[in-house]
């Protein structure tokens, strides 16, 4: 693989500029965190970057959609198998209604096993006439708002890889181990979930799936006899924001003798940090995982081309997925000159929305939160710009939880300004809950389908 005229090696981002990393207050305790880090096993295999690389040279081709979902930012507090078995339900239960609907392949990524750091819009934080350094993360710093919880600790480092490998076992096990097969579609339900009106709504999906897998089962075809009935490919991503990290994760693929970033099978940058030449796209442009690029209003096309072509300077379709992100009220005028370039210059990429981050409000009673409509009228919106333009409307990027969280206003549950205080848990950015997830996946179901009826038209005029 080409990776431009420099020579790239794991610690060659240092050379580059970094935004969005800490400073830490001993540097050889860092260091030998970093080397102790280095040695440990990898959490995923450079083979199983590989696949999923191929599955979104699929959805880039327009023959299968990327779900990609889960916490805005994992914390230690909160580890729960609970927790991440929960999540993991409602990404199958979305996952089998947009495969219902768009009758193609769903690839499903988890923001999950790894999601520590979170890249903030200013260096410190006052409260109450004090300032500390902000809260990065729990990989970084701890959310308690004292001097010595918010120093920087190399320390937590170790505690977010020992927590990702006991998520990714979890995770390995749920997705093989049975939890996924088909025959449980109706057990995905959460019981909070049965009370919103898009239950009946699954339970229908839930049924005619049942009577088909009934009928293939009399004609011989069963769980026994494709294992893809009883299991399914599950996968992981984070954005990859604390380079010291990341770079004690990378490892040589004995079999290609490409590195990759062993702590995710995929990896993103996000909207403050993808300038050209940062650190981090220096990093991420030497590892062979596929990549995730932030797209917000401040991104221009000839810089967007530019980064596409320094990450994937071979042009392989399912190495990048460009993830919008715009706002409900800014996506049909800013994604339009961004997908025209890409298409006229013939780059293959995944196309996915994240309405969540250009939908963000500070709530009449103080918190933040994501109106439910908002992000629904960005996920319209974005369909709306690929259906003019030709192109395939490949993703969905959520920050999501299978917990019958209060974070975001709206939606059929109808959750109100007043009713966030009674469940509001993110400790960074407001989360759909399983109700709202599901609900969404019944929109994009219905885009999808759009989409595929009007492909199918045009192909047989």
């Amino acid at each position: 693989m080409k990776t431009s005229d420099r020579s790239w090696a794991p610690a060659s981002w240092r050379n580059s500029e970094a935004r969005q990393l800490p400073t830490y207050p001993d540097a050889a305790a860092l260091a030998a965190v970093e080397g102790e880090l280095s040695s440990y096993p990898p959490l995923v295999f450079a083979g199983e970057a590989r696949v999923l690389e191929a599955q979104l040279a699929d959805v880039a081709a327009g023959k299968a959609f990327l779900l990609q979902g889960g916490d805005c930012a994992e914390s230690f507090a909160e580890f729960h198998p609970n927790h991440i078995r929960d999540t993991f339900r409602v990404l199958l239960q979305m996952a089998v209604v947009l495969t219902f609907a768009s009758r193609m392949p769903v690839v499903k990524v988890g923001r999950l096993a790894g999601q520590f750091a979170k890249p903030r819009s200013t260096d410190m934080e006052e409260l109450n006439g004090v300032s500390l350094p902000s809260y990065r993360g729990d990989i970084i710093n701890d959310i308690t708002f004292e001097s010595a919880a918010r120093e920087p600790n190399p320390q937590r480092m170790l505690r977010a890889y020992m927590q990702s490998a006991a998520t990714l076992n979890l995770l390995r096990a749920f997705a093989q181990g049975g939890f996924a097969n088909l025959h449980q579609v109706h057990k995905w339900n959460l019981d909070f979930v049965g009370r919103s009106p898009w239950a009946e709504k699954y339970k229908d999906v839930a049924d005619r799936i049942g009577d088909a897998l009934a009928f293939m089962e009399a004609c011989g075809i069963s769980p026994e006899t494709v294992p893809q009935l009883k299991g399914t490919d599950f996968y992981t991503s984070h954005e990859a924001l604390l380079l010291g990290y990341e770079q004690a994760m990378t490892r040589q693929d004995s079999l290609t003798g490409r590195w990759y970033d062993t702590s995710a099978h995929m990896l993103w940058v996000g909207d403050r940090t993808r300038f050209e030449g940062s650190a981090h796209i220096e990093f991420l442009r030497g590892v062979g995982n596929p990549l995730g690029l932030k797209a917000g209003p401040s991104l221009q096309p000839d810089t967007l081309i530019r980064l596409i072509d320094t990450l994937n300077p071979d042009n392989v379709p399912g190495r990048i997925t460009i993830i919008s992100r715009f706002g409900h009220d800014k996506v049909e005028a800013g994604l339009p000159p961004l997908v025209r370039a890409v298409k006229r210059e013939g780059r293959h990429v995944v196309w996915s929305c994240d309405p969540m981050h250009g939908n963000t409000i500070k709530s009449g009673s103080g918190y933040k939160t994501r109106p439910f409509d908002r992000i629904l009228a960005e996920v319209r919106g974005f369909f709306a710009v690929h259906r003019a333009e030709g192109t395939h409307a490949g993703g969905i990027h959520a920050e999501m939880t299978g917990q019958n969280v209060t974070e975001c206003t709206g939606g059929a549950m109808a959750i109100t300004d007043e009713a966030l205080a009674d469940r509001y848990h993110t400790h960074c950015d407001p989360r759909l809950n399983a109700g709202q997830s599901l609900e969404l996946a019944f929109l994009l179901a219905e885009c999808i389908k759009a989409e595929v009826d009007l492909a199918a038209r045009n192909q047989a005029a």
